[in-house]
């Protein structure tokens, strides 16, 4: 079957493929080293570390555009990351375990960002540019949906096994093998279904041969308003980088914690059912909003509907309601808020990496917002110890206000993101 001309099949699971290791790595880690037995603060250290790679991927982006192709590149890091959570499966048992899966997901962390590199680039120069905006949802969608797979259905497939075995130890171990032979699917499915043609490939390794890998940083930098984008885009996930790390301790934590008493598989439960259809409604309407009328109308709406539902969290801090009916309420609307609004600024990356060398300066952009990921939350487990999950989630509200500021004063095409065209 031809899909050169049909990214329906191949832009909803490369970008699956982008986001489930993700997810697994830094997020459903979070969950496993709990249900281990490591503390908080361990656990937001190390698992911010894991950020590393997608900070320093722009080192090596270059070497992506000049050797072989971004389809050669994605299909062998996917390769490399099923592998990688094979090991960490059969590594779960054995003494030393923290240090050693810490050490594979590193590895598959390096793997996941090139990939991503790898990925962003195929799409940026397979698809026609009147398409991107329109695709642009799509892909946050199903990036968002690989999120929820890993906190949602696998979280709730080793809840499951806990209960069935009442061995933790058991029940990480094959639900982390299980996730790799996933992604040993998924790689599959690419190699078959993403197009073989890479248009303005060769035009770029020339564009990158000619400016050198010196020359492609320097030129990100001299980009209009870069001291401005580069702020914005260190603090805009400020409130949740820190939400993100401690969101499910918070959730599994006892009452006499301050957390909510949920057990493994309820969380699994309440992010991979409602939270799924919430944030794949969300990101389909962020996209068509933003092809139809452009970024400059949506942005601050988008970024308030993604920010606003943190509230949500302060009241069940705060009350602890008795329903689980609650939670399922503040996750809805927390999820498809999320799928929303980060469609305006995955949108807004795309813009700053216009021009030359784009998946380099794309690569540049997102390695910014990994950094801006990552040490926020390696602090986050010490903040909550500090003020309590009450507190805390009141702080990580207050963390959204300079990134929501700092988008006021962004410059950009008024009709950014708006097709020209029916896709």
């Amino acid at each position: 079957m031809k899909t050169d001309n049909k990214p329906w099949f191949w832009i909803p699971l490369l970008n699956f493929a982008s986001g489930l290791p993700y997810a697994i790595i830094i997020s459903v880690s979070v969950i496993m080293y709990k249900n281990l037995g490591i503390s908080n603060e361990d656990i937001g250290v190390y698992t911010s570390l894991l950020y590393l790679p997608w900070v320093i991927k722009p080192l090596w982006s270059p070497l992506i555009e000049l050797i072989g192709t971004k389809r050669k590149w994605f299909l062998l890091m996917q390769l490399i990351i099923s592998i990688a959570f094979l090991l960490v499966g059969f590594t779960i048992p054995t003494n030393g375990f923290f240090i050693m899966t810490l050490s594979i997901f590193w590895v598959a962390a390096f793997a996941s960002a090139s990939n991503d590199i790898a990925s962003d680039g195929f799409y940026l120069l397979v698809l026609p540019e009147d398409k991107q905006s329109f695709f642009i949802g799509i892909r946050s969608t199903f990036y968002r949906l690989s999120m929820l797979a890993g906190n949602g259905l696998v979280v709730l497939f080793a809840g499951y096994l806990e209960h069935k075995f009442g061995d933790n130890t058991k029940a990480w171990s094959y639900t982390m093998i299980c996730v790799g032979l996933l992604m040993t699917f998924i790689t599959v499915y690419n190699f078959i279904f993403t197009p073989k043609n890479e248009i303005n490939t060769a035009a770029n390794k020339e564009t990158v041969q000619h400016q050198g890998f010196g020359t492609i940083f320097v030129s990100f930098f001299k980009k209009k308003q870069i001291g401005l984008i580069l702020t914005f885009i260190l603090v805009f996930r400020l409130g949740e980088s820190q939400l993100l790390k401690m969101l499910s301790p918070f959730l599994l934590d006892s009452k006499e914690l301050g957390g909510m008493g949920l057990d493994t598989e309820a969380v699994g439960i309440i992010y991979g059912t409602c939270g799924v259809a919430a944030l794949t409604i969300g990101g389909i309407l962020g996209g068509i909003a933003i092809s139809k009328q452009g970024l400059t109308k949506w942005m601050f709406p988008m970024f308030l509907a993604m920010h606003l539902p943190i509230l949500g969290f302060i009241l069940l801090a705060f009350f602890h309601p008795t329903s689980i009916y609650y939670i399922y309420a503040i996750v809805i609307v927390e999820q498809f808020g999320y799928g929303f609004g980060f469609t305006a600024f995955m949108m807004y990356l795309i813009h700053v990496a216009e021009g030359e060398s784009k998946t380099a300066h794309y690569a540049l952009a997102t390695g910014f917002m990994a950094l801006g990921m990552m040490l926020p939350g390696m602090l986050s487990g010490f903040i909550q110890k500090y003020l309590g999950y009450q507190n805390f989630f009141i702080w990580v509200f207050l963390a959204t206000i300079p990134g929501l500021i700092l988008s006021r004063f962004l410059i950009f095409p008024k009709d950014f993101g708006k097709k020209s065209e029916e896709v």
